[in-house]
């Protein structure tokens, strides 16, 4: 995990720690089903981001027999497992605790308190988030849009806490204007209400980095920029004629592994020939330095019938 992953991450679990708590202790006195969904949703987030250092620590292990490329697939796989937490003890509670609110409805106690922990827990989050926002323009281009950026960054935490922390942001707005709605209508179920799209915004949020992850869970290729460069890298080493295939794919975020196949000059010695991979190699790799597996299959070409 680089250091601006690491960052956003470490805010994200400080700023949802505290105002998990902030949002339980608001639940007790108040009994307003929008806090209860988000101090669920909170201590959540906060389970999730301490997944994505657990992810980190374990990909950073040496390769071995077992794992030859490595191990930085946990990074994806912990990725997809916080989605599934984020489905389930974030999205579905907040769902079924809003339903049962509809059907059952009660006044919210100390409206006050629970407005002043919304707002406390607005500010918080919003530093999360803005610590996330910073963290991200060091590795997005300032043409890409957020979204792309979503669906086609290779590390998954900063998509994680932008995605969480955009979603605790809303549904913390969500939350305080079910809250205010029910204390000036005096009808319990604006609150319940909130808690009702907040289950189904955490939802959709959940199923979008499952998406995202099971794709890179499956292994996605290099970027077109990336494939170009090691096309041009491997076609303008010496002897190398023509390239007939070069396939990638992303064993963790910052490693690729290649796989291609190349005409060399028939008239090459077979020791020059390995030396003419070993030279193709190093010029791939001096092109993108992620592409730290790269296996050359040398070909001839065939006359044409």
């Amino acid at each position: 995990m680089n250091d601006s992953s690491r960052k956003a991450v470490a805010a994200a679990l400080v700023a949802n720690l505290g105002i998990g708590v902030a949002k339980l202790v608001g639940f007790a006195i108040t009994g307003s089903a929008g806090m209860a969904a988000e101090a669920v949703h909170s201590f959540a987030d906060t389970g999730n981001q301490g997944l994505l250092f657990l992810g980190g620590t374990r990909a950073s292990r040496e390769r071995d027999a077992e794992h030859p490329f490595g191990h930085e697939r946990e990074r994806f796989f912990w990725g997809f497992i916080v989605s599934l937490v984020l489905f389930s003890f974030g999205g579905l509670f907040a769902l079924n605790e809003g339903i049962q609110k509809l059907r059952h409805p009660h006044d919210t106690d100390n409206v006050l308190v629970a407005v002043a922990i919304l707002f406390i827990a607005i500010v918080l989050e919003g530093t999360s988030l803005r610590t996330a926002l910073r963290e991200i323009s060091h590795v997005k281009p300032k043409s890409m849009s957020y979204w792309r950026f979503i669906r086609t960054a290779k590390n998954p935490e900063l998509p994680t806490v932008l995605l969480e922390d955009v979603a605790a942001e809303t549904g913390l707005i969500v939350a305080l204007l079910g809250l205010l709605m029910a204390h000036v209508t005096h009808n319990a179920r604006w609150d319940a209400a909130g808690s009702v799209v907040i289950g189904v915004l955490l939802i959709a949020v959940a199923c979008i980095l499952a998406v995202e992850m099971k794709s890179l869970l499956l292994g996605e290729p290099a970027s077109p920029e990336m494939a170009k460069a090691l096309h041009e890298a491997l076609l303008g080493s010496e002897h190398v004629m023509a390239v007939v295939y070069l396939h990638t794919e992303h064993v963790g975020p910052d490693t690729l592994l290649v796989a291609t196949k190349a005409i060399f000059s028939p008239s090459l010695p077979s020791g020059d020939l390995a030396r003419a991979i070993d030279t193709a190699e190093e010029a791939m790799r001096a092109a993108v330095p992620a592409a730290k597996y790269i296996f050359v299959e040398p070909d001839v070409a065939r006359p044409a019938l």
